[in-house]
């Protein structure tokens, strides 16, 4: 597959195979095309040439690089957003806990969150949601030693048995999943 922005090739032939049902890593350098690989699995963007295949009817999940929530909603509010209505409230709090929210955290608006407590809530919620492919692309940037430890866990639990693929600038998160990573190379100018 090979995704150009203007004269400048980001992927150029890239053939990657997801670990199906398992989680794949994915590293290199800033310019690499690492998010670019995300935006194109979840179809944000398509392939200049080369395609896309095999996840065909996938639901997808994805945590960015920002967290992308809703600021005016509370923590619960913004990960209610991807579930089905039937998903009770405590339901979603009780997740929101085993990540650590907990109290004010949970019912004052995301936008009075910390960065970390923000990080938390997007992971949640692109767990809960019924996805079959979850994307994450550097999901444990601003958390704190304690809070990743957790939030690793969790993830690593929440990944179980769908098609994952992590993306990370720190060797050992991947092979804290068990994923041998796969390195991006910056490609250049045309």
């Amino acid at each position: 597959m090979t995704r150009r922005f203007g004269d400048e090739v980001v992927l150029d032939g890239l053939d990657l195979d997801l670990d199906d049902r398992g989680i794949t890593a994915l590293m290199g350098a800033n310019g690499a095309g690492k998010t670019t690989v995300a935006r194109l699995l979840l179809g944000l963007a398509v392939p200049d040439g080369g395609a896309v295949s095999g996840l065909e009817g996938l639901r997808r999940a994805a945590v960015f690089q920002e967290d992308r929530l809703c600021d005016q909603l509370t923590a619960v509010g913004n990960v209610r957003l991807v579930l089905d209505r039937a998903v009770r409230a405590s339901a979603v709090v009780d997740e929101l806990r085993r990540v650590g929210l907990d109290g004010e955290s949970l019912v004052k608006p995301v936008r009075d969150l910390s960065g970390g407590q923000r990080r938390r809530v997007a992971i949640v919620r692109a767990l809960m949601a019924e996805a079959d492919l979850v994307v994450l692309d550097e999901p444990f940037k601003g958390l704190d030693t304690e809070a990743k430890a957790l939030v690793m866990a969790y993830v690593r639990e929440g990944c179980a048995g769908r098609t994952t693929l992590l993306i990370t600038h720190d060797r050992a998160e991947a092979e804290w999943f068990g994923a041998d990573p796969i390195e991006l190379v910056r490609r250049g100018t045309a």
